[in-house]
């Protein structure tokens, strides 16, 4: 459920002050995550790279309050829910857009991700979810990459993981990882918060 909360209500009324008017309120962190443990459960159960990476994204986010608020159009929303988007590229050789529901329940998201990303590749239409906060995501994964910084409009004040190619050496699988956020959403330390979250996910996984 998305609801329209008074700024000042929340622990963001500051930031909506300072920030909401600004032309580019988007900030972008990047950090080199190990994913070798995601790169290992993959291939024990055939789940999709991709997919449980997102999973862990999600279940990250779903433990701080900040991923439930969001500002659009000069008003701050809360929400009571998380959805992953990823972009699908579809069988005309275009992209779509395609929201999963998170769930704490990985074999769950596993099995969404894959029938709903088959399901916008195959008909060429994309998929969303209305009422639950969105974190847009973007893997690049036919060239390694060190950063990402998205393009930033209005129209979308959503964060976005990205990612390139993961990297193998003998010892570990790394991957660099870019987080671009709204800074009405949450500050510096919060998104950094979430970077170390994401890679005790990953190593929990």
């Amino acid at each position: 459920m998305k609801v329209e909360v008074n700024p000042k209500d929340t622990s963001r009324g500051e930031a909506f002050e300072l920030w909401m008017s600004s032309p580019m309120p988007m900030v972008t962190l990047t950090k080199t995550l190990n994913v070798s443990k995601v790169l290992k459960v993959s291939r024990k159960t055939g789940a999709k790279f991709n997919a449980l990476l997102c999973w862990c994204i999600g279940k990250a986010a779903s433990n701080m309050n900040e991923f439930y608020l969001l500002p659009e159009k000069d008003k701050l929303f809360k929400y009571d829910s998380i959805a992953i988007n990823v972009i699908v590229n579809n069988s005309k050789g275009g992209i779509n857009s395609c929201d999963i529901a998170y769930t704490d329940d990985i074999q769950q998201f596993a099995k969404d991700y894959n029938q709903l990303t088959t399901q916008v590749a195959a008909q060429c239409e994309s998929s969303f979810i209305e009422d639950s906060m969105i974190i847009g995501t973007s893997a690049m994964i036919e060239t390694e990459l060190d950063c990402i910084v998205n393009q930033y409009t209005d129209k979308f004040c959503n964060p976005m993981v990205m990612w390139g190619k993961y990297r193998r050496n003998w010892i570990k699988t790394t991957l660099p990882i870019s987080f671009q956020f709204h800074h009405v959403q949450m500050d510096g330390g919060h998104a950094a918060r979430f970077l170390d979250i994401l890679q005790k996910e990953i190593n929990a996984i």
